[in-house]
């Protein structure tokens, strides 16, 4: 069955067979869900096992889409949905080169595994995405430098649809504890950060809004 963005699945997919590890998957479903922040867990394929509702609600006004749906596969909602930075700040540079960078990285330790081999024919099929993957991708590593592929620790902006967060940004925390390291699998939450300042005496809140993008990842010339 498709989810729809905003709905969080009640049970682990997929499945792992022993019992053990399908219990310690329910029990950290439960876990999850008392972070207040966007919480996620993914395979290797960027297939989302767990969510919580912070992450849904996160993702709530986001459109349906066939293939893409953020509480699906993470990796297709950043690359492939239309809505995607109406969420994603700076979603280019802020979203797409480190995620495809991170991809690059998957295909080369899992270049035989089918789901991303179908994600793989997926950029081939958009030219922009392909050469972004292909010749962008290599001269954005070299600009920014390694660490800006790595997720944990990084800050990124976000659009929440909810007010009280508006523009702002977050802090992508990669906590994935060993019992599920050894599943295979990762977990990130994105700590919202308030990134409105106090003024004395007064102490009125404003929303102060980024616009950085890097708008083209040029190619290198013939």
């Amino acid at each position: 069955m498709a989810h729809q963005a905003g709905e969080r699945r009640s049970v682990p997919r997929p499945v792992p067979e022993s019992p053990e590890a399908r219990a310690y998957l329910q029990d950290y479903a439960t876990y999850l869900e008392a972070v207040p922040f966007p919480s996620v867990v993914l395979d290797h394929r960027w297939d989302v096992v767990l969510s919580n509702t912070a992450f849904a609600s996160l993702f709530r006004d986001v459109s349906t889409h066939p293939t893409a749906l953020p509480g699906d596969n993470f990796l297709r909602f950043v690359l492939f949905h239309p809505d995607a930075s109406s969420v994603l700040g700076d979603h280019e540079a802020g979203w797409c080169l480190p995620m495809l960078a991170r991809f690059a990285a998957a295909v080369e330790r899992h270049g035989h595994d089918h789901g991303l081999q179908a994600i793989r024919r997926d950029i081939a099929q958009d030219p922009i995405m392909e050469a972004a993957y292909r010749h962008g991708l290599p001269h954005w590593i070299r600009a920014v430098g390694e660490e800006a592929v790595e997720h944990d620790g990084a800050v990124r902006p976000l659009l929440h649809p909810d007010p009280r967060w508006g523009a702002t940004e977050c802090r992508i925390v990669g906590d994935t504890p060993r019992t599920l390291q050894d599943m295979g699998y990762t977990r990130l939450t994105m700590v919202l950060r308030d990134t409105r300042p106090v003024f004395a005496p007064r102490r009125k809140r404003t929303v102060r809004r980024t616009a950085s993008h890097l708008s083209v990842v040029p190619a290198p010339e013939a």
